[in-house]
């Protein structure tokens, strides 16, 4: 078995000088170390690798043999270490999130612009899906890491905590609901609600509450995408239920924004990973990126 690079490098510079001495000095160590390599090279591999006279030495024909393979081992090995040393200094790469639909569109994009401005090697890719899949593309190492909640804990994956995101109530301007800051829940649920469907992270933590409040709930209409949540509310079609992070400034144009009080309702984000798994060099900036930006 071939241990050393250094094994192949002195083989392929004699092939390619002819003579020991000159290749010895070519690599900068002594002839005696020079002709140990080789020796221990051809005990590696079983065979003689040079005909050796005073005056010149000449590969054999197992030399001739192995020469492009050697040549080949080296150029991958090379290749190897190139590309380890550009992952390891942010120079190429990708780094892959999962990450809520709400957060994937309101605070992501300019954490990505920051990175990039930075790393410009460096592709992301962003998966935007409920947060079930979240947890479910960390676990198949889909991602590196997700954005998200854990709806129930799971002993392959943990979690940090990123941000604490209250849920709100969006209502239409002139509403009766609008001529107060808050709402409880109680109040809430004598209006139509546009609520998100059942799998996402609101909608769980919507249902808690109501089953812990004693309330009773039959929602006017249910979607799956924010943005079309509060596209329903500016038509006066009823109130949302969303995420207060989910809804930037410009989108609450037509819409007046509620704090739901008694309870007071709210998410806890997560950068979510697998334990047995370390993060690359790359998605680790990103994540110190994304926790500078929220701080």
């Amino acid at each position: 078995m071939i241990h050393d690079l250094r094994h192949i490098r002195a083989f392929l510079a004699a092939a390619r000088i002819g003579n020991f001495t000159r290749a010895a000095a070519e690599l900068h160590i002594s002839q005696s170390a020079f002709t140990v390599q080789i020796r221990q090279l051809e005990d590696a591999l079983g065979v003689t690798l040079f005909d050796r006279s005073k005056r010149r030495i000449a590969l054999t024909a197992a030399g001739r043999d192995v020469l492009v393979p050697l040549e080949r081992i080296l150029l991958d090995a090379e290749a190897v270490v190139m590309q380890t040393r550009q992952l390891i200094g942010l120079r190429r790469g990708v780094v892959r999130i999962a990450a809520l639909p709400s957060l994937a569109a309101e605070l992501l994009p300019l954490t990505i612009h920051e990175f990039r401005q930075l790393y410009p090697g460096i592709m992301v890719e962003i998966r935007d899906v409920v947060a079930e899949s979240v947890v479910d593309s960390v676990r198949r190492e889909d991602v590196d890491f997700g954005i998200g909640t854990r709806m129930r804990m799971d002993r392959e994956i943990t979690g940090s905590p990123l941000l604490e995101d209250r849920l709100c109530a969006f209502a239409p301007l002139g509403h009766l609901l609008t001529r107060r800051d808050s709402v409880n829940l109680r109040d809430l649920v004598r209006h139509p609600l546009i609520l998100t469907a059942r799998d996402s992270s609101v909608r769980d933590i919507l249902d808690r509450a109501l089953r812990s409040e004693k309330l009773l709930l039959s929602p006017a209409f249910e979607v799956n995408y924010m943005s079309t949540a509060i596209g329903m509310v500016r038509a006066g079609l009823g109130i949302a239920v969303l995420p207060e992070a989910a809804v930037g400034a410009e989108k609450i144009h037509e819409v007046r924004r509620l704090l739901i009080s008694r309870p007071s309702l709210s998410r806890r984000i997560e950068i979510i990973r697998r334990k047995d798994r370390s993060l690359s060099s790359a998605a680790g900036k990103m994540i110190e990126i994304l926790k500078q930006r929220i701080r």
